[in-house]
């Protein structure tokens, strides 16, 4: 669905959220709170709001943020239960058709990262393929934890603009 920044602009906050609640992963908050600086002047103003929000939360929320963000080429992947644009995101990258033995790094080093820092591995799919995810993967698991939340939230707000892109007119 796409919408003109005039229309977003003049919803209220419920038709604002429903507008935009495919931006991040899980539930809604950031653009609940972004909601109330309205009206935005462009898209840029707008990104700039949703970020604002993201980056001022608590840690607990921007921990909470990552961890709703599926795994790549995770269980919802593979079963087609993942999101329309987390699909079509993981597919630009070229993760929609690994061989077997690429699936199970992909599973591995999943299962490593998640274990290390207690949250999925955060890329922006759009902007990556698969040899740098892989890369991503290794040079980002020597950071400490505060190093790959504040990474993570990086990438989310990549991931953001490229959404916020597909859907305002």
């Amino acid at each position: 669905m796409t919408i003109s920044l005039d229309r977003l602009n003049a919803l209220d906050q419920s038709d604002f959220v429903a507008a935009l609640g495919g931006i991040f992963e899980g539930p809604p908050w950031i653009v609940t709170e972004a909601w109330a600086a309205r009206p935005f002047g462009d898209v840029d103003a707008l990104y700039a709001a949703l970020c604002r929000v993201m980056y001022a939360a608590a840690s607990e929320r921007k921990v909470a943020l990552i961890q709703a963000h599926p795994d790549l080429v995770g269980r919802a992947a593979r079963t087609g239960t993942l999101g329309a644009a987390s699909t079509a995101e993981q597919a630009a990258a070229g993760l929609n058709d690994l061989a077997a033995d690429e699936i199970a790094t992909f599973e591995r080093l999943n299962a490593e990262y998640q274990q290390r820092f207690g949250f999925p591995f955060v890329i922006c799919a759009r902007e990556n393929k698969k040899e740098s995810i892989l890369t991503g993967f290794a040079a980002r698991m020597r950071n400490t934890r505060e190093q790959e939340i504040a990474t993570a939230l990086d990438e989310i707000a990549k991931i953001c603009r490229l959404r916020l892109l597909d859907t305002i007119q």
